[in-house]
């Protein structure tokens, strides 16, 4: 029996409720691909750029039409650094894969270093400013996942402001 008060999700729910997220989504016609794969070789660096190290985009609107999420690697050569940076309102997860590099970041006025091993994950909170290191003698990979579908990459003159507040 149809309820004509109720929305049109409800009523195909068979009488009891379970709510919107109970639709058979999996059963019914898919609107594109639903798996879709990017090699390892065919990244590419069409991405924001920060200096003293490279992105790789794999996963993006671009690449296999994502609507909200990101993801790709960041390499950087031995001995190298990148610039100061934030990836705005973008959560970013970070998983290590090879070498030894080092995420920076300020808290007040102390620099602070995390070290990374492969197998470490980072996690990267929207709008902090950090940089990555690789004090080592081989190449840093990582693998990185962000909340936003782009690649936002702000770069910035340093990690602190340039002003203090109500300066």
């Amino acid at each position: 029996m149809t309820v004509p008060d109720k929305p049109a999700w409800r009523r195909r729910t068979g009488g009891g409720y379970r709510g919107p997220m109970s639709e058979d989504h999996w059963h019914g016609p898919l609107s594109r691909t639903p798996l879709s794969q990017v090699k390892g070789g065919e990244l590419s660096g069409d991405t924001t750029q920060t200096s003293g190290m490279s992105r790789r985009e794999a996963i993006s609107g671009k690449t296999v039409g994502a609507d909200k999420l990101w993801m790709g690697q960041t390499h950087v050569a031995a001995g190298a650094r990148s610039g100061d940076h934030h990836h705005g309102e973008s959560e970013t997860a970070i998983y290590v894969v090879a070498g030894t590099p080092v995420f920076v970041f300020a808290d007040g006025d102390r620099e602070v270093r995390l070290e990374g091993r492969p197998g470490d994950y980072i996690f990267v909170p929207p709008f902090a400013p950090h940089r990555e290191e690789n004090p080592g003698d081989t190449e840093a990979v990582v693998v990185i996942a962000r909340s936003t579908q782009e690649a936002i990459v702000v770069n910035l003159p340093s990690l602190w402001p340039s002003q203090s507040p109500g300066s």
